[in-house]
């Protein structure tokens, strides 16, 4: 099975207690000694924790996500307050050091405290991919005084999995496609496996699928007749097959259409991001209603605000049916808001449609009276927007203070590229 696949040297490098940490460095502390809490505001009892040192999770059980009055009120516990603007400074400058090992292109930030970086074919200056690893880590400690934990692997899942299954307690482990059987497949429950949540694994266990083993031997097509094309990742995820760029957690070999944006504030109210989500949604239906395509699967990803200590989700849903209508993508968009953001504020938005097939495979359902007109309809703001420009033709919201379809129109030139 995996003769052919790619065997890179990829590594998933996580910084440990990272805030905990950066925040212990500023006041002089020790963080695997000291009891810390990054508390959002001190001043209300209510404040969210939004880090601990391994001191106080271990001593008095206080993780991410408690509350200021659920602390002990104990004088060797310090609580401090998020310096964001720092981190952040601080996890530029850590992608700075591993440029001096890789190239910018090799080096893909996943989040705030955890990268993905692509050795593949730095041997030759630095030596073995485990030498540069501990190179990496003791540079990390003796430069920022920063713990580490890295999993290394052939692709980005694996490395995701080696870090997260046995890296986080060993400092470093390397997972190889022959470690797959003895190491993936016992995990258990499923939701400690890289990419299924809580409501998915009930879905699994009611299958009767409990382990990554169980979903490894599970029928192709029957996890494809229920999940569509998650099914067929979720098959070949627990084979530890990945064949995502750097980046793009897609299959490879997929096309897509998409469309991202950072937002020009934080969005909170739901109102105002289905706003922009519905504006997005437009654009993503135009561009395949023009090529002909239509897709069965959507992904909405959102992105957290730096002040609400960053995060977000990634998630998809698949259609009986493939689509280009706008509406219809849209729809979906809503159920996945509704179903995984948190409440938090949203400061980056994309969205694509894959799972393509061409166009004339719906055709048959275009007999239904109310999808010919949409689709009509769709054509004729299409056609209007390539002649007088993308903001020819806007939906009311647009003309919202949530919406940016006006704004984002004038810095291109009035016209879609």
């Amino acid at each position: 099975m995996y003769e052919d696949l790619p065997n890179r040297k990829i590594i998933c490098l996580d910084m440990r207690s990272f805030y905990a940490s950066c925040a212990a460095v500023i006041e002089g502390l020790d963080v695997m000694e000291t009891p810390i809490a990054i508390v959002g505001n001190k001043d209300r009892k209510g404040g969210v924790v939004l880090a601990a040192s391994p001191p106080l999770k271990e001593k008095y059980g206080i993780k991410t996500g408690n509350r200021l009055y659920e602390i002990p009120d104990d004088p060797s516990i310090q609580l401090i307050e998020p310096r964001m603007g720092f981190f952040l400074d601080v996890s530029m400058e850590i992608t700075r050091l591993l440029n001096r090992y890789v190239p910018k292109e090799a080096i893909h930030t996943y989040s705030v405290d955890e990268s993905f970086i692509d050795l593949s074919g730095t041997e030759r200056l630095w030596g073995p991919s485990e030498k540069i690893v501990r190179r990496i880590r003791e540079d990390l400690m003796s430069q920022f005084d920063l713990r580490s934990a890295i999993g290394i692997g052939p692709n980005i899942l694996l490395s995701k999995l080696a870090l997260d299954l046995e890296a986080k307690k060993t400092g470093i482990a390397e997972w190889t496609y022959d470690d797959v059987p003895e190491k993936l497949w016992p995990v258990a429950p499923l939701s400690r496996m890289w990419g299924i949540g809580s409501r998915l694994e009930k879905t699994l266990n009611s299958m009767g699928l409990f382990s990554v083993g169980d979903l490894a031997h599970a029928p192709l097509e029957k996890l494809e007749k229920k999940f569509g094309v998650m099914g067929n990742q979720l098959y070949y995820h627990a084979h530890g097959i990945d064949l995502s760029d750097m980046g793009a957690p897609l299959v490879e070999g997929q096309i897509s259409y998409g469309k991202g944006q950072v937002l020009y504030r934080d969005y909170l109210e739901r109102a105002d991001i289905l706003t922009v989500i519905l504006e997005m949604c437009e654009d993503i239906g135009m561009r395949a209603r023009e090529a002909k395509r239509a897709g069965r699967t959507v992904h909405l990803s959102a992105g957290y605000s730096k002040h609400a200590f960053g995060g977000g989700f990634n998630r998809s849903r698949s259609m009986a049916e493939a689509t280009n209508d706008t509406m219809k993508i849209y729809q979906l968009c809503t159920v996945l808001l509704d179903e995984f953001h948190d409440g938090r504020p949203i400061r980056r938005l994309s969205i694509s449609l894959t799972n393509l097939e061409e166009e004339h495979s719906m055709q048959l359902s275009l007999f239904d009276e109310r999808k010919w007109r949409n689709r009509q309809l769709g054509e004729t703001i299409d056609s209007l927007r390539n002649k007088y420009g993308s903001n020819a033709v806007l939906r009311a919201v647009s003309y919202t203070k949530a919406g940016t379809a006006v704004e984002r129109a004038k810095l291109i030139g009035g016209h879609i590229k």
